[in-house]
């Protein structure tokens, strides 16, 4: 499944940052767990709303934004 179906920007939760659809999960908060050294497993027994689609989906949409960010100006 793409990310796009499963990472969404709704105005008013969170203050616009983009979630994991139909959670108020934010990427950054997945991002910072998986960088603090919790495992998949850790963070779906945490947070159990999210599915390991939904993890890397989190990256999946980092990695576009990176991408993005990267991308020289024409």
């Amino acid at each position: 499944m793409p990310w796009e179906d499963l990472i969404a920007v709704t105005p008013g939760v969170r203050g616009g940052k983009p979630c994991v659809a139909g959670t108020r999960i934010t990427v950054q908060d997945v991002l910072e767990y998986l960088a603090a050294g919790m495992s998949e497993a850790e963070i779906l027994a945490d947070f159990p709303s999210l599915t390991p689609e939904s993890i890397r989906a989190v990256l999946s949409f980092a990695a576009a934004r990176e991408r993005r960010l990267a991308t020289p100006a024409a």
